[in-house]
């Protein structure tokens, strides 16, 4: 049959071993594997397979999933848009894909991926990503690329990655797919402040391994007060707020739905200027040491200095609106 055959892998299937599954399956078949958009917590780095993410904006998405002929579902829903959007669809299924669930959260998914490798990729081993960083950036203007470069060159082993960066970080991905194995999060309800939170409970809930919180300025403001609980329980967060001083994901989602051209009032509830938001003193106010960065030299720096000693740090990264 023509077409190709995807795989969209959500919760359990999200794990290194289920990630050895996936990779046999697709080397021996030509399957195509996806992530859902937003994974809850995502296994990767050198020595774990590569899995690429479904596209956040709609048009990616559909142009990933075109010409497929079955979609296997294993542990994820059926992918759809993030926002209904006028005069556009919001099931990204292409018109004629057959839609198929291998398991769901409460099935054996790891067993499940495993037996089906077994069956379709007898003999055939998984294709893990080689070790591999950018060079560590040094001089120059901070940007979200070079930012993402500056944080993959420095990204500790077995560090959990929250990631609520939104469009500052369209680099990150990349920058950090060989660095040392590491587990990423993200938002996965659609509502944005849940990188502070999330720092907190990771590292409560993993004490002996090294947090890394990758925070837009807007979201960082929903819940700023997680900041003095990293204080309070001297835990180990690293925080970098990706300050673009503007609400660039809703600037887009704006321009997206057809208001091209928004009137002073609509601008300025998505500007984060007037006043500006101060994230070093905030930080310190709320008992967490900060430093600003405005250049790669600053960032690198500040990143050294937070994984040489113990406890919370925040680097406020200024970097103009990548959108």
């Amino acid at each position: 049959a023509e077409g190709k055959v995807v795989l969209l892998l959500g919760g359990a299937a999200l794990g290194p071993d289920a990630l050895d599954a996936v990779s046999r399956v697709t080397a021996a078949t030509g399957a195509e594997a996806l992530t859902v958009t937003f994974p809850p917590r995502l296994t990767r780095g050198a020595g774990v397979p590569a899995v690429d993410r479904l596209q956040y904006l709609a048009e990616f998405a559909q142009m990933q999933l075109a010409g497929a002929r079955a979609l296997v579902l294993v542990d994820a829903p059926r992918p759809a848009s993030f926002f209904a959007y006028p005069d556009k669809p919001s099931d990204l299924v292409p018109e004629g894909c057959a839609v198929f669930e291998l398991a769901d959260g409460g099935d054996d998914v790891v067993g499940a991926l495993e037996a089906l490798a077994d069956r379709v990729a007898p003999g055939v081993a998984p294709v893990p990503v080689p070790a591999a960083r950018p060079e560590r950036p040094r001089g120059g203007a901070l940007t979200g690329e070079t930012a993402a470069a500056a944080i993959g060159a420095w990204l500790p082993e077995g560090a959990v990655v929250v990631d609520e960066s939104n469009t500052s970080g369209l680099w990150l991905a990349g920058a950090t797919a060989g660095a040392p194995r590491h587990d990423w999060l993200t938002l996965t309800g659609g509502a944005i402040g849940i990188g502070l939170p999330l720092a907190v409970g990771a590292a409560v809930g993993a004490p002996d391994r090294p947090v890394v919180c990758l925070e837009s300025d807007g979201s960082a403001m929903y819940t700023i007060q997680a900041l003095w609980t990293m204080a309070r329980e001297n835990l180990d967060v690293t925080v970098v707020v990706f300050d673009n001083s503007s609400y660039a994901v809703l600037n887009l989602e704006l321009r997206r739905v057809g208001a091209t051209e928004p009137g002073p009032k609509a601008s300025a509830m998505l500007d984060l200027h007037d006043p500006t938001l101060d994230f070093v003193a905030l930080a310190q106010g709320l008992g967490v040491p900060a430093r600003r960065a405005e250049t790669v030299d600053d960032l690198t720096a500040a990143l050294d200095e937070a994984a040489g000693e113990d406890g919370p740090h925040l680097v406020q990264a200024v970097v103009p609106p990548a959108l």
